[in-house]
């Protein structure tokens, strides 16, 4: 199963193209084609989730258990 995201692309300054993800805000990317800002916004949305992840289970308290679930 993939998660999916909704992306924003919109006509930049200059030729360039702008995207968004609403659903993680700190994730954006640019390209000089939509294609290219899509790319790159999975990449952004990538890292952010990473990082959130990792910092989420630093903080976990000892003795906490990991596990997954998948959303669908």
């Amino acid at each position: 199963m993939k998660n999916e995201f909704t992306a924003i692309i919109e006509h930049g300054e200059n030729g360039w193209w702008v995207a968004s993800c609403p659903e993680i805000p700190a994730a954006n990317g640019q390209g000089r084609t939509p294609e290219a800002a899509r790319e790159d916004l999975a990449a952004a949305v990538a890292l952010v989730l990473e990082y959130l992840r990792d910092k989420a289970l630093k903080s976990a308290p000892p003795g906490a258990r990991q596990d997954t679930i998948a959303v669908g």
